[in-house]
């Protein structure tokens, strides 16, 4: 008889990970089981085998299946160590639903074609990337290429050479929305393309788990964030398309982040892992330098004869520059026009859904907030409804003020409800389509035909427009507000609002066409849009470098934000105070403990939220300081991308 610990997918004692069972035969680490725990049967997967424990030991039992690969056992057991979370909550991450269910094998779609295959001529540049890419050696690798410059040919050669030496690939794309454009892109180049994401059935995911740990051969797997866990065993390269994008940090416990653990897995492996971005992380690009990791750089556009296009910044604060309408200005308006006649193209893109985002009495001020968070609610016309961006509150547009009980309800801000509303009046023929969260009817992967193939004539969209998309038919972007992200207060807005303005300009400017930009901002001046604009990365680094340097912010410190979750204000004042005491106690030289204040926020779900801020020059300080925080009512994240 054989003794192991083994690791339950639920959380049984705060205080273990692992369990001692028997079995009559010799396990392998990484082995799944089912364990009885009380009366309840779960999902385990086997650690270690151990000596035979003083206690009496149940029996486990061994799933029909291979055994995980060691190093997403080791990286389990990493990502439970790194960001202090129970080992059964990061199995639940990592495992795919209903594991223990049979599935019916559906035959495998075999994914076809569905645009114009793309013939590579690379580029000196291109060609010294990939060399570096596909030699024997393994680590971290920035790959930071302008956007055009050809960094999908390069991902695609670099997958071609490892699986022909029978070496395995995974492609993590930010969003579930560009996984079609990158399918179709690979898909001209290999047959058996794993998909993954949380669109699919859990039985669809679970066929695609189960294919990827028992099939002998190498596998490429394309998939967002989670595809990171799909259990392949000859791994040879992680390719992070898109770095920068916060998408790739994880919201809810375990709050991983899919670099770090890419770059531990491909440790683990012994395999490349590549982050590309034309804007990578300010963070991520000084830790290369400091590591001294290669810093790949493709700095011309893939497409020799490629036109850079025309920009026109339209300074808001001027009213002579909006004749025809109130915030679509004259310039932005004659480009839809032109494009319009000539067959062409417009993206136009706004970081903010809905219709509007204030609702209000002109008569005595009363704005409508949220009765759960307290923040202003956002108007939705199509449904004529207000509706609140965090908790989904929804009621009905108010007739008269219900305080003064006058009928001057005034609506302002611009979001992309509106825009399209206002579109569709001035361009009643024109084809138009808007992509944000709101509109589940008509997601980008569900469409990117109809917009690769020019079937859409303007399109309009939040964030998801502005990552990745290459539309032939694509002639102009028109920026509504430049500036309106910086009106967060955030230590990583400025960032976001430089990567997003990059980004989206780079939607054009990628072939031999003229294409332009028009951007319209209330703040030309601000760094982040003029060299936003500019498309000027290195200038724009050194400038955030120097301000997180003097400010005390990552790269150059570690962060905790911790927060505090009751019914009552003054029990999470009262808490967070009290913590607060305690952390600047025992909190080691050169640790700073911000705070309390509320949360940006405040109120959520019905509960208060108020937040402490800990920057430390050491992350292991953080670590030991979560031994001070109590047991209930309180959340913590390591590493917050933002503190908001």
């Amino acid at each position: 008889m054989y003794f192991y610990e083994v690791a339950p997918n639920q959380i049984v004692r705060k205080t273990a990970d692992v369990f001692t069972y028997h079995h009559d035969s010799l396990l392998q680490s990484g082995q799944l089981a089912t364990i009885e725990v009380g009366k309840k049967h779960l999902v385990g997967v086997v650690m270690r085998q151990v000596e035979k424990p003083a206690y009496e030991t149940k029996e486990l039992i061994a799933l029909e299946l291979p055994p995980l690969p060691q190093p997403l056992v080791e990286l389990a057991q990493w990502l439970a160590q790194y960001y202090k979370t129970p080992l059964a909550t990061v199995l639940q991450t990592i495992l795919p639903r209903g594991l223990t269910k049979t599935r019916r094998r559906s035959t495998t779609t075999k994914l076809t074609a569905t645009r114009d295959r793309t013939h590579f001529l690379f580029n000196d540049e291109q060609q010294q990337a990939l060399a570096t890419l596909t030699d024997d050696n393994d680590g971290t690798y920035l790959l930071q290429g302008i956007t055009g410059s050809g960094k999908t040919a390069v991902y695609i050669e670099m997958a071609r050479a490892l699986m022909e030496r029978g070496k395995s690939v995974i492609v993590l794309v930010p969003e579930i929305a560009l996984t079609s454009q990158t399918i179709a892109e690979f898909s001209h180049h290999f047959d058996n393309i794993l998909v993954t994401h949380s669109g699919q059935t859990e039985a669809e995911r679970h066929i695609m788990w189960q294919k990827a740990l028992t099939e002998p051969g190498p596998q490429l797997v394309i998939g967002p964030r989670s595809a990171l866990f799909t259990p392949l065993k000859n791994l040879g390269a992680i390719i992070i398309d898109e770095a920068h994008e916060p998408s790739f940090k994880q919201e809810q416990s375990p709050r991983y982040s899919a670099l770090r653990a890419a770059t531990m897995l491909g440790r683990f492996h012994k395999a490349k892992v590549v982050f590309g971005s034309a804007t990578p992380l300010v963070s991520d690009r000084y830790i290369a330098e400091q590591a001294g990791r290669p810093i790949l750089r493709l700095t011309k556009l893939a497409r020799p004869g490629a036109t850079t296009p025309s920009i026109t910044l339209i300074d808001m604060t001027k009213r002579a520059n909006f004749h025809r309408h109130r915030f679509l200005s004259d310039a932005l308006l004659r480009t839809i026009d032109e494009n319009l006649i000539s067959g062409h193209q417009t993206l136009i893109f706004h970081n903010r859904r809905g219709s509007a985002s204030t609702t209000l009495c002109d008569n005595c001020g009363w704005t409508a907030l949220c009765p759960n968070c307290f923040v202003p609610l956002t108007l939705h016309a199509d449904k004529y409804e207000l509706r609140c961006h965090i908790c989904d509150h929804r009621e009905a547009v108010p007739s008269h003020c219900p305080v003064c009980q006058h009928t001057d309800i005034i609506f302002k801000g611009i979001g992309t409800k509106l825009i399209e509303t206002e579109l569709n009046k001035i361009f009643a023929h024109a084809r138009i389509a808007r992509f944000d969260s709101d509109n589940d009817a008509e997601k980008i992967e569900e469409r990117y035909n109809d917009l690769y193939g020019g079937n859409v004539d303007i399109i309009i969209g939040t964030q998801v427009v502005a990552k990745g998309l290459d539309l032939p038919k694509l002639r102009s972007v028109g920026v509504i507000q430049a500036d309106s992200g910086l009106a967060i207060p955030d230590y990583s807005s400025a960032e976001r609002t430089f990567e997003l303005l990059a980004q989206v300009i780079g939607r054009v400017g990628r072939n031999e066409h003229n294409t332009s930009v028009i951007v319209q901002t209330y703040q030309p001046a601000h760094p982040s849009v003029a060299l936003g604009l500019a498309q000027n990365y290195e200038a724009f680094y050194l400038e955030t470098l120097e301000e997180r340097r003097r400010a005390h912010f990552p790269p150059f410190t570690y962060l905790l934000k911790l927060t505090a979750v009751y019914k009552t204000e003054a029990g999470a004042v009262n808490a967070s105070k009290k913590l607060a005491a305690t952390l600047r106690q025992k909190a080691p030289a050169g640790v700073q403990v911000l705070g309390p204040t509320p949360s940006f926020y405040e109120r959520l779900h019905g509960n208060y939220r108020w937040q402490l801020v800990v920057k430390s020059p050491r992350r292991e300080y953080l670590l030991a300081l979560l031994e001070q925080l109590p047991p209930t009512n309180w959340q913590f994240e390591l590493d917050p991308t933002s503190l908001l």
